[in-house]
């Protein structure tokens, strides 16, 4: 990935941040076809080891457990808050017309070789604490548990397990650093008024960055 050191992040606790916020992941790996593509939303584990540790599961019909080699990394890709940025929105349009459109966005790509664990039990694990994640918070959060056993066990032995132990990750953030402070200004301005879930991240994250650091939220 291209990325320029204004918009590089390495720091593991705002990558971490990232991916709990947004777990749907894009997994690029070589199979049979060449590069294949799946989009499997992954839990990343708590930081128990040297390295920080993904976690999830595929559908058994799926050939990616089957045809990825334990020798060659994938890629694991996580999408942020993303924004159309309109030229119109700089306060320096009126000053110079110097102004050109732009998309902010902010990514995490992790890479990693990718292990299969065929194992229903560590699967139950797995579903059970991506569950919890993605339902803390609701006032009643379900649990795999409320379903009948049986019919999850039957579910469980549809699906394979994977891991994928990250050997390297890097964020990049790209939300208006390279614009002067008056332009990062007028671009949160506009992307409030715009009041859309997208808009609101987003300028989010342009603020942090004029407060002075990057992080996945204030």
């Amino acid at each position: 990935m291209y990325c320029p050191d204004p918009f590089a992040e390495t720091r593991p606790e705002i990558l971490r941040a990232l991916i709990q916020r947004y777990p749907l992941a894009t997994l690029v790996s070589v199979g049979a076809n060449g590069l294949e593509a799946n989009h499997i939303p992954l839990y990343l584990a708590p930081d128990e080891g040297p390295q920080p540790v993904l976690q999830g599961h595929v559908a058994r019909a799926n050939p990616l457990w089957r045809e990825v080699s334990p020798d060659n990394e994938v890629l694991v890709i996580f999408q942020g808050p993303q924004h159309y940025i309109s030229p119109s929105w700089y306060a320096t349009k009126a000053e110079t017309g110097k102004v050109v459109p732009t998309w902010n966005y902010a990514v995490v790509h992790a890479y990693g070789r990718l292990h299969v664990r065929d194992d229903p039990a560590w699967v139950r694990q797995q579903m059970v604490a991506l569950t919890a994640q993605q339902e803390n918070g609701f006032t009643l959060p379900w649990r795999v548990e409320d379903a009948p056993q049986d019919f999850t066990e039957r579910l469980i032995q549809q699906v394979v397990g994977i891991e994928i132990p990250i050997s390297r990750w890097v964020g990049k953030w790209k939300v208006s650093q390279n614009q002067p402070l008056c332009n990062r200004d007028s671009v949160v301005a506009h992307l409030a008024q715009q009041k859309q879930p997208d808009s609101e991240a987003m300028a989010e994250y342009v603020l942090v960055g004029l407060k002075g650091g990057k992080r996945d939220h204030p």
